[in-house]
């Protein structure tokens, strides 16, 4: 059973709860949690591997022309990101509401800040990164479908999966897992074959002379910021904690057991791709799949392993439309000027966010404009996960004997190694595209204006029941 104090917003239950902060009482119906541990892994696991792993070693190997370095990059990142779902487990296990960063940051600092979060995954971030993933599944996709734009397959693909997880929680689950579920025994079956196919002459994995002035160069730095992007979306079970039956446990769980499986996916891809392609035929290529596949199977798998890529991609939007339109909601609850967001089906389904999410990804789609929107939004995005694990030892400090479920395996080194790297990371973005990312921050703030339009300011004045 639920307890209204653990879990904000179920019936009777304050929206949200913080210390001096006054906020509404509302009773909203909830569905029953019908989202199982493995499925929460699953979102996981799907979110974050999509494109990024198959095309960013040719980026890397000019710089760093050592198999050591570059899987010491692949490794670091995944400990970063391990080291942000243990704190993002924390505060889903003390805080468990479906929202992610727009509650967390809600909660521990100001619903303002919660809501600029919130306005940034609400208007594109999400709908951008599922149109990047939809246009890459229409580029790898159409040579399975001769004489079909890849636009109008990438258009597909996101109504589709919308239409799917619009009839409900236990179908949209049932098409998820089915849809994940290929993308893993491909990878595996990559894996394999590439460890026995021919070996690259030259190639080494063990350390070298030299290693440590690569890892130490501006070539890592820059190569760690396109890596932490591939494995991005390790926090996405925060966004339907509502949904996750045990949340408390299962959560944390799905976090860790997601992000440590595509930790060592990634880490196993990239040591495969080395190890049968040489570096000269992969440095500045995208299509490194397609080249590591060729070197394994043959002229014809390099198309085998693009229309591989493009199968996987289904679950990766999959992920993202999910979990998306769950920010939106928990907007439109806790703000009356944005209640028509929270509306949803008889089956729980957020019937107005998925469509909302839908229609902004069909604009980007068919404006070409969603890798600009991803320069734009990147700093914004990158900044507001490094303060929600900022606010890990902020609520430690505020609130010792808050109820923690779980918590963060490593604190303090663990927030402080993500804290670092994020920080590394908007450093690179501010100096290399200062105009993008200042442009994007403007934009985010301009949400500000829709938040006290909305009846923010109402939430802060009314009283904590």
């Amino acid at each position: 059973m639920s307890n209204p104090a653990v879990f904000p917003n179920w019936p009777d239950a304050p929206v949200m709860s913080q210390p001096g902060v006054t906020l509404t009482s509302k009773t909203i119906r909830r569905s029953a949690p019908t989202v199982s541990l493995v499925t929460a892994i699953s979102i996981v696991i799907a979110n974050m591997v999509g494109t990024g792993v198959f095309t960013s070693l040719g980026f890397q190997v000019p710089g760093l022309p050592s198999g050591f370095a570059i899987l010491c990059l692949w490794m670091l990142g995944g400990v970063v990101a391990l080291s942000g779902a243990f704190c993002y487990a924390e505060l889903a296990a003390a805080l468990p509401r479906s929202g992610g960063e727009y509650h967390f940051l809600s909660r521990v600092f100001h619903p303002a800040l919660g809501f600029l979060a919130g306005w940034t995954s609400a208007t594109v971030g999400f709908a951008a990164p599922i149109a990047l993933a939809a246009m890459g599944f229409g580029t790898y996709a159409r040579g399975l479908v001769p004489g079909i734009s890849p636009l109008w397959l990438s258009l597909a693909l996101v109504w589709g999966t919308s239409a799917v997880h619009f009839t409900g929680g236990r179908r949209g689950s049932a098409f998820h897992n089915w849809a994940t579920v290929p993308k893993i025994l491909f990878i595996a079956a990559f894996i394999v074959a590439g460890f026995l196919a021919p070996r690259t002459p030259g190639i080494s994995f063990l350390p070298a002379p030299g290693d440590l002035h690569l890892m130490t160069g501006s070539a890592f730095a820059v190569s760690l910021v396109f890596v932490m992007y591939s494995y991005s979306g390790w926090n996405a079970s925060t966004y339907i904690v509502n949904e996750i039956r045990d949340p408390e446990r299962n959560v944390p769980r799905s976090l860790f057991l997601g992000t440590l499986a595509v930790l060592v996916m990634y880490v196993a891809l990239n040591a495969i791709f080395l190890r049968v392609t040489p570096m000269h035929a992969m440095a500045g290529r995208i299509e490194v799949g397609e080249i590591a596949g060729a070197h394994i199977f043959g002229t014809a798998g390099g198309r085998v392993v693009a229309a591989l890529i493009s199968l996987g991609l289904i679950s990766s939007v999959s992920s993202m439309v999910w979990t998306g339109p769950r920010v939106t909601v928990a907007m439109g609850e806790d703000l009356p000027g944005l209640a028509l967001l929270a509306i949803k089906t008889r089956n729980g389904t957020p019937r107005v966010a998925l469509a909302l999410q839908a229609v902004i990804a069909t604009l980007l789609l068919l404006t070409g404009r969603f890798e600009d929107v991803m320069d734009y939004v990147q700093l914004a995005l990158i900044l507001f996960a490094a303060l929600t694990v900022l606010g890990v030892i902020v609520l430690r400090i505020r609130e010792p004997g808050l109820r923690r479920p779980y918590r963060a395996w490593g604190y303090p080194f663990t927030p402080a190694l993500f804290l670092i790297v994020s920080g590394i990371m908007i450093f690179y973005l501010i100096t290399t595209k200062p105009w993008q990312s200042l442009a994007g921050i403007a934009t985010v703030l301009a949400g500000l204006v829709i938040y006290f339009a909305s009846g923010g300011r109402a939430i802060r004045e009314k009283r904590v029941i």
